[in-house]
């Protein structure tokens, strides 16, 4: 038996020896990667147990590159089987090949899992004090920067390159790349205080009274950020402008302010008073109203046509719609104070008074106006 196998193991130029021999490394390359593969699935049932973020973006990430890796090596065999078949010159640089596919695949798995970790760590489901998403972000992008600037280097190094000269290139190069690109280098800096500094996160309402920019951030990159207008329009905006602009962040408000002047007739102003009070109590009482807040109600103004009372509280809640919600409940209830009250709410009136006496000279004149207009 040993006899028959022995041939097998040793190599070969004989077409039926190293045709079996590259069969059976593709072979045992797919049974490696299926029984790998269910292995992980395995892994991933039983780390679904557990509320560690790590392990399961440890397994994701790993899916492809052991893959890639199990198929890297089986190809290095049939390809040293073929090498000794053939001997063609090209299958010299397999070692070199070979190191650089270990290095990508290694950084492509440390790419993956930073992106998985990412996920994890912002996804309330996971965490019960997620990241904010910038930060993960701008984390997340620095780490897979600096995976694939190492990864680069060391693929040089591998190829025989001087990384020395390398760095001492991109010193004198980066001078020049800097003045043609100054532009470009701004926005990324601005990115960087934007990040750093946090004006605003993505999901915020921001908006600038400087320029016409109103929206919600969706998305903070290093040379533009993306804010979607509320009639659902992009604004790609370069990050060096943030520097230079006020931005208003409306979505870090503690509270929302409601502001309004009302005013009823003159023939209603002994009744102004009560109606302060009674508006005033209704605030207090209010459960939506924040008591911590200024609040104030008080008779404002004399107006050309009405007497004018101011109202300025403030709402416990910042969100836009209940905010309307509640806006709404406080006017109702002011209208029903001032109806209760038996007052009327002013609208522009004019009064024309006339003597009631006319000068003698212009009754005669009405009076002969009178008589010529009979038939």
């Amino acid at each position: 038996m040993m006899e028959v196998i022995q041939p097998f193991l040793q190599a070969s130029t004989e077409t039926r020896i190293w045709l079996t021999q590259v069969f059976l490394v593709v072979f045992a390359t797919v049974s490696t990667n299926f029984l790998l593969m269910r292995a992980i699935d395995v892994a991933e049932r039983l780390v679904d147990k557990t509320e560690s973020l790590w392990d399961d973006a440890l397994l994701e990430a790993a899916r492809i590159p052991v893959r890639l890796f199990i198929w890297t090596i089986g190809i290095t065999f049939a390809v040293d089987i073929l090498d000794n078949v053939t001997e063609t010159a090209i299958f010299s640089y397999l070692p070199q090949v070979r190191s650089v596919v270990y290095i990508v695949i290694l950084s492509m798995f440390m790419t993956r899992f930073i992106s998985f970790a990412e996920h994890n760590i912002v996804d309330p489901t996971r965490l019960s004090k997620p990241m904010d998403q910038t930060t993960a972000k701008a984390l997340a992008k620095l780490l897979r920067l600096s995976v694939m600037i190492t990864a680069l280097l060391i693929i040089l190094q591998t190829l025989g390159y001087s990384i020395s000269g390398v760095l001492a290139f991109g010193g004198v190069g980066g001078i020049a790349i800097g003045f043609a690109a100054k532009d470009l280098l701004a926005n990324f800096f601005g990115g960087m205080m934007i990040y750093l500094d946090k004006p605003f996160v993505v999901g915020d309402w921001v908006r600038s009274p400087d320029r016409q920019i109103e929206g919600t951030v969706e998305d903070i990159g290093w040379r533009l950020t993306r804010i979607r207008t509320f009639d659902k329009r992009p604004l790609y905006i370069p990050n060096s402008m943030f520097a230079s602009i006020v931005v208003e962040n409306p979505s870090r408000m503690t509270n929302r302010r409601i502001f309004e002047n009302f005013g009823i007739r003159y023939d209603d102003g002994i009744k102004m008073k009560q109606i302060c009070d009674d508006v005033r109590s209704m605030l207090r009482q209010h459960p939506d109203i924040d008591q911590d807040q200024t609040l104030i109600v008080h008779f404002n103004r004399y107006g050309e046509s009405h007497l004018e009372f101011m109202v300025y509280a403030f709402t416990r809640t910042t969100e836009w719609i209940p905010f309307h919600a509640i806006k709404e409940d406080v006017l109702l209830k002011v209208m029903a104070i001032v109806d209760q009250h038996g007052a009327e709410f002013a609208f522009p009136t004019r009064t024309l008074h006339i003597a009631a006496q006319s000068h003698p000279d212009e009754a005669a004149l009405l009076q002969t106006l009178t008589e010529e207009r009979r038939p």
